[in-house]
């Protein structure tokens, strides 16, 4: 298990990653694509680095849209995990 980060450093975390929010003890983004199909495609492109990472994030689809939400259940918050995969999955779309 990885240890949970301090506000501050979740902070310090959030300043490289923009289009994340902080909500409770879940970091999120949500990204638009141009249709359904580019939404899919994108979601089948975490498959694998969530997979290399052991790290699985919440997805939520909605149409064009995919909500990522990011934290470290057995933690209970955030840790380093969730900011290296929120770094993973920002560069992959």
């Amino acid at each position: 298990m990885s240890g949970l980060l301090s506000p501050d450093e979740v902070q310090s975390q959030l300043t490289a990653l923009p289009d994340w929010i902080l909500e409770g003890k879940i970091i999120r983004t949500t990204l638009s694509f141009k249709g359904f199909i580019e939404a899919i495609e994108f979601v089948n492109q975490v498959v694998a680095p969530a997979e290399a990472a052991g790290h699985h994030p919440d997805l939520s689809i909605s149409y064009n849209k995919v909500t990522i939400s990011l934290t470290t259940h057995d933690a209970g918050g955030l840790t380093q995990k969730d900011f290296a995969m929120a770094k993973t999955l920002s560069a992959l779309s």
